[in-house]
């Protein structure tokens, strides 16, 4: 089974990265659905906003996580000298924002069944190999750890292109990769002093329901697909990395 999803390495690897994510300690969502935070810096560029809804028939409020960052200016071009060479040589419909779109949907999809641990269901979507050690790893986690790996579409707050390569293996054999960062939230209980670097913050909604404890966590995931010619266009996730979970 492929990702279908998803459409369609001389590394050089990444020096520094910038990009960062801070949220409030506390985001409060009243009755007329505003959100207090604070005021930004003037150094955001850019702020991801997910509908968020206390009941069903009700309207729709939002939460709001403010992206803060200076781009590397190296990593920014050598990436998009990348998008440029897989148009040019290796998919002329390649489009990096149509393919982030449909790795947060793979991201979704397979972390759900990773936290379920649905191994057998990954099969096509994830490496062979990969998928033996996460069996390895994820048979290990508590409950709590399971539910954390799961994130629901509308929880990725940012989904970011970390790293792109290119490469061709002894046989001729050319591959793309494409490493993606996620930042989403989830309401699994873990212990703060496992989780050191995560951000905890409290939703309340309406005043109704009290404050609800929630956890910013990353995962990294890497696509790759072969372009040796006669093999199918499929993409496949070499790579897995939940923050602290899968360590």
């Amino acid at each position: 089974m492929a990702l279908p999803m998803l459409r369609g390495c001389y590394r050089v690897p990444s020096t520094f990265s910038f990009t960062r994510i801070f949220l409030s300690e506390s985001i409060i969502l009243n009755r007329s659905g505003k959100t207090r935070l604070p005021s930004p810096s003037p150094a955001a560029v850019g702020a991801a906003v997910r509908p968020y809804s206390s009941d069903r028939g009700k309207p729709q409020q939002t939460q709001n996580v403010v992206v803060f960052g200076i781009p590397n200016p190296f990593t920014w071009l050598r990436t998009r000298i990348y998008y440029f060479l897989i148009r040019a040589y290796f998919d002329k419909e390649f489009n990096i924002e149509e393919f982030t779109e449909g790795a947060k949907q793979a991201f979704s999809h397979v972390s759900r069944l990773l936290s379920q641990c649905q191994f057998d269901a990954l099969e096509g979507l994830v490496a062979k190999d990969l998928i033996e050690k996460l069996e390895e790893k994820c048979n290990l986690l508590p409950s709590s750890h399971k539910k954390a790996l799961s994130a629901e579409s509308d929880e990725i707050m940012y989904t970011k292109p970390e790293d792109v390569g290119i490469y061709y293996d002894d046989d001729g054999r050319k591959f793309v990769c494409i490493l993606m960062r996620f930042w989403y939230l989830t309401s699994a209980r873990l212990p703060d002093d496992s989780m050191e670097g995560i951000r905890v913050f409290q939703v309340a909604i309406d005043g109704e329901r009290g404050a609800e404890t929630k956890r910013l966590l990353t995962a990294n995931y890497e696509f790759q697909r072969e372009f040796t010619k006669g093999v199918p266009p499929e993409w496949t996730i070499t790579r897995i990395e939940h923050s602290k979970l899968l360590d």
